[in-house]
């Protein structure tokens, strides 16, 4: 694989950069990164490659860009206070268009004709039901997206399939915040909620691996089955 930080339009003209990872064997597909609260991080960047590995087109856009180009936060004390800093001031309906943004900059890639999905974790997660709901993707995962409970309204505007990952132990998301979730996402196929009991908050990147790697498989299944096999 062959990874580069590049250059995506804005809506306002301006421009933010995306790691962008490119697969030896591809599938003709993509996939969109959408980071948590701690920025664009080695973390996100493995998941990226991770999916890369696999035959997608992977990108991971910074959406804090318009705060901090380039930021990247630990997970010690200090780093989380400053991540939540940071959440309380992002805007998310300019996140939004960001990630429209990368959408768009995917499908005008040269020789580009696939599908294109978007996969979020925390706060990515809660930005790729919202773009299930406003953009035009094919198909969108949220793992432990948090405050999606406060977007209910978009429920019914689901444009794509959406698969959420959620472990009954995160404080972040609680079980009845993730029952409220799973009672106005429409019915499977359309959305399908999955719930790793003994799984705390960031399972997918820092958990137990048996939670992990199943989450994993179902969403390599799931997006397989969406956005078509290897083409």
């Amino acid at each position: 694989m062959h990874t580069s930080i590049e250059p995506i339009q804005a809506a306002d003209g301006r421009s933010f950069s995306t790691y962008t990872s490119v697969p030896a064997e591809p599938n003709g597909h993509a996939v969109i990164v959408l980071q948590e609260i701690f920025g664009v991080t080695d973390t996100i960047r493995a998941v990226a490659d991770r999916y890369a590995a696999e035959g997608y087109l992977a990108l991971a856009p910074d959406l804090f860009w318009r705060i901090e180009p380039g930021i990247e936060l630990g997970h010690d004390k200090a780093g989380v206070a400053r991540a939540f800093e940071y959440l309380e001031r992002f805007d998310e309906e300019a996140g939004i268009q960001d990630i429209g943004s990368t959408v768009a900059h995917v499908r005008g890639m040269q020789g580009f004709q696939g599908r294109v999905a978007v996969v979020g974790l925390c706060l990515g997660g809660k930005l790729a039901y919202r773009a299930a709901a406003r953009l035009k993707v094919d198909a969108a995962v949220a793992f432990y997206g948090v405050g999606i409970e406060k977007s209910l309204d978009e429920a019914g505007s689901l444009q794509c399939p959406l698969m959420l990952h959620y472990g009954g132990r995160d404080r972040y998301a609680p079980p009845e915040a993730v029952d409220r979730i799973e009672a106005a996402l429409p019915a499977a196929p359309r959305a399908v909620l999955h719930r790793y009991p003994q799984a705390d908050h960031g399972f997918y990147t820092r958990g137990a691996a048996e939670d992990a790697d199943l989450a994993h498989a179902r969403t390599q299944r799931f997006l397989q089955s969406v956005l078509g096999a290897d083409r």
